[in-house]
């Protein structure tokens, strides 16, 4: 589902809301330690998720024995193949002591905000537009004064703008565009520019278009939560100029609630910025297995309503089985039911349509 937040007809916030999925940042567990680890500074806990979560463990951190169990909660989610991120905590509307002690399996007890309450915390005076009563279902009760009465389809430039956020590709003003390379290690951005015309100088002239396409770039940023490692190789510069970029970098990160920090240029001009990584960014959540999945019954509902068989690999399979509701919501749009079928053939984060 898509959370897009618009003034005065342009997108200036979004983030992709995934029940099935849930990225589990704000949930209250109880665990379990599973191993000490003083070499990493935490502890690997058992949450009763499909991986453990990791406990940074700070020298004035109480003792902690192997099985024993505790209550954390989540800070940071599964993100580039690692576990959640987890702090101790007990969650303010707490489980009873008795149950709270009771022997037994690692377990949600509390829930943190959805999606929607995040962004409805960020913009306390926008209200709430759904356009269908599946959605309208989701909004939760705390919520629902702020929802406007019925439903409206999202604008089209709107929607437009939304679906550009899944291009690498990125139109900037003044005749730019930026490419956006996600890595395991960090996230390059290239950015280009057209011959310079005009009566400047061609390096005054670049250093304008970069400084002015900048605010929309550090915008594409937050709008795709692209964070941890980012390097930016601005336009046609020379290196020796590209330190006077930095002050409208610095200026253009303010409006980011994360508080990214600007770690300045490198001896190859490449200007460094840090972003907390908190949630998946959006590239992560396309590419992930349950991304796939999602593409793949898009797809289906979208080009090929009158498909009977999707052939899967077997990550998309289970991903498709961690969340029923999808499949379900698939075979209602179509009209008819849906066979899921495993494919050895195909690659584990592949799938393809049964021919007819």
């Amino acid at each position: 589902m898509h959370l897009a937040v618009a003034e005065q007809g342009e997108l200036v916030d979004f983030a992709l809301w995934r029940p099935g999925a849930p990225d589990h940042v704000g949930d209250y567990f109880q665990a379990r330690i599973e191993a000490l680890v003083p070499g990493m500074g935490g502890a690997f806990v058992d949450l009763g998720l499909d991986t453990a979560g990791f406990l940074p463990l700070p020298k004035d951190a109480p003792p902690l024995t192997q099985g024993q169990a505790i209550t954390v909660a989540v800070t940071r989610a599964a993100l580039g193949g690692k576990g959640v991120r987890v702090r101790l905590g007990t969650p303010e509307s707490t489980i009873p002591p008795a149950d709270s002690a009771r022997q037994g399996s690692s377990r949600l007890i509390a829930t943190g905000p959805t999606p929607l309450e995040r962004l409805a915390a960020l913009w306390p005076h926008a209200s709430i537009v759904v356009d269908s009563p599946a959605a309208a279902a989701l909004v939760p009760p705390a919520l629902r004064d702020r929802k406007q009465q019925g439903f409206h389809t999202l604008p089209e430039d709107i929607a437009a703008a939304c679906s550009e956020l899944e291009e690498t590709d990125v139109d900037l003003p003044g005749g730019l565009s930026a490419t956006i390379t996600p890595t395991p290690a960090l996230i390059a951005i290239d950015m280009d520019a057209p011959p310079t015309q005009g009566v400047l100088p061609k390096q005054t002239a670049q250093y304008a278009a970069n400084k002015a396409a900048l605010p929309a770039l550090m915008r594409q940023i937050r709008l795709r939560n692209l964070s941890g490692a980012l390097v930016i190789d601005p336009a046609g510069l020379a290196i020796r100029k590209r330190q006077a970029l930095l002050p409208p970098v610095q200026e253009a990160l303010q409006a980011d609630p994360l508080r990214p920090r600007c770690l300045g240029v490198t001896a190859l001009g490449l200007i460094e910025i840090l972003r907390p990584r908190v949630l998946p960014s959006l590239p992560e959540l396309l590419n992930s297995p349950h991304g796939r999945a999602l593409a793949a019954l898009r797809h289906i509902v979208t080009h090929a309503p009158g498909t009977t068989s999707l052939l899967v690999g077997s990550r998309i399979l289970q991903a498709l089985e961690q969340d029923p509701q999808a499949v379900a919501d698939c075979t209602r749009a179509i009209g008819h039911g849906l066979n899921v079928v495993l494919t050895p053939s195909l690659p584990d984060l592949h799938w393809s349509l049964a021919q007819p």
